[in-house]
C-alpha cells in the first residue's frame, strides 16, 4: 500500500573548503555576484560588511538570496535533473530534482574566505511506499496501476522529507 505522496529535499553547503569543482564555481560566482547585488541595499554612508548585518540594517536585503542564487542557475541546469552526490542504495539512480533554492548563510564583501551559501534540491512528488531498514522506499510513479517501479534512498543526514500528504482510503483503489 502507498503511504503517501512526498517530496524530498537535500542540502549541501558550499564555502571555501568545498572539493567539488561544480561546487567552487558556484561558491566563486554566487560572491561575485553578491558583491554586485548587495549595492542595492547597502548604505554608502554605513556600509555593512556582512550579510547578516546588512539584514538586520535592511530587510528588504533578504532578497539577495533570491537574486544571488540566479548565479547559481547555470551550474544547476548542468545537472539535467538529478543530483548525482546521492544515489539509491544500488548507487545506480541519483536523487532527482526539479527545482533548488540557494540561501546565503553568511558572506562578508572584504572577505571571500567567509562566503558560505547552502542549495537545497527538491525532488519531484514521489509515493512513498514505506521506509524499510533505514531506506525511504519511493517510486517516480504516482499513478500505480499494476505494480510501481520503485528506488530506495537511504534516510541520511540532509536528506529531509519537505512535502507529505497522506493517502486517503480511496487513493488505495
Amino acid at each position: 500500500m502507498h503511504k503517501a505522496k512526498i517530496r524530498l529535499a537535500y542540502r549541501i553547503m558550499i564555502d571555501n573548503t568545498s572539493t567539488f569543482m561544480w561546487d567552487k564555481y558556484v561558491w566563486e560566482d554566487t560572491f561575485k555576484e553578491y558583491l554586485m547585488q548587495n549595492q542595492q541595499f547597502n548604505s554608502k554612508e554605513n556600509t555593512k560588511n556582512t550579510f547578516r548585518e546588512l539584514l538586520t540594517e535592511n530587510e528588504k536585503a533578504i532578497q539577495l538570496h533570491y537574486l544571488v542564487g540566479i548565479a547559481a542557475n547555470g551550474y544547476v541546469e548542468q545537472l539535467k535533473g538529478n543530483f548525482h552526490r546521492v544515489t539509491d542504495v544500488l548507487g545506480n539512480n541519483y536523487f532527482p530534482f526539479v527545482n533548488y533554492q540557494l540561501d546565503i548563510i553568511n558572506t562578508d564583501i572584504t572577505n571571500i574566505s567567509k562566503h558560505k551559501i547552502g542549495i537545497t534540491f527538491f525532488s519531484p512528488v514521489l509515493t512513498l511506499i514505506d521506509i524499510i531498514e533505514g531506506n525511504y522506499l519511493v517510486s517516480k510513479n504516482c499513478e500505480a496501476i499494476n505494480g510501481l517501479e520503485t528506488l530506495m534512498f537511504p534516510v541520511q543526514s540532509h536528506l529531509s522529507i519537505c512535502y507529505y500528504q497522506k493517502n486517503t482510503y480511496h487513493d488505495y483503489f
